[in-house]
């Protein structure tokens, strides 16, 4: 596995991704599955950036810590908000443009291209990072 720091060249956004090899980013930046997270730019490029070892106590603690935060946030999610599978733009447009009442908030999974039109439609949807429940 590799992590390189992107850069988008339209809005200066900085990000990092991890890759599995230095192919595996030119693949799928051809293929444009590379996008920037703030503007939806496919016009993405890798910077220099120095190697990190999560080899110290301090690193260590806080990745378990960050895992561990954002399986608190599955949880209350799971518990609190009901599924709605792929067809979640459908459902928060039914909710958004019908006044669709629903006793809980809904999520689900959209794709990049689901979430710009959302958000240029003036629905917010929120991206949230979903912590595999095994250990690895």
């Amino acid at each position: 596995m590799i992590k390189y720091k992107l850069t988008c060249k339209d809005c200066s956004c900085q990000f990092d991704s991890w890759f599995a090899s230095s192919k595996e980013f030119e693949k799928l930046k051809i293929s444009k599955y590379l996008n920037c997270p703030s503007c939806n730019s496919l016009n993405i490029d890798k910077s220099l950036m120095a190697p990190s070892v999560l080899n110290n106590k301090t690193s260590n603690k806080k990745f378990i810590e960050v895992k561990n935060k954002l399986k608190e946030y599955k949880k209350f999610i799971k518990n609190n908000f009901d599924y709605v599978g792929e067809n979640f733009a459908h459902e928060v447009r039914s909710v958004h443009y019908n006044n669709k009442k629903r006793k809980k908030g809904i999520y689900g999974n959209a794709s990049t291209k689901e979430i710009k039109e959302l958000k240029e439609e003036g629905i917010e949807t929120e991206i949230i990072p979903w912590v595999d429940d095994r250990e690895n």
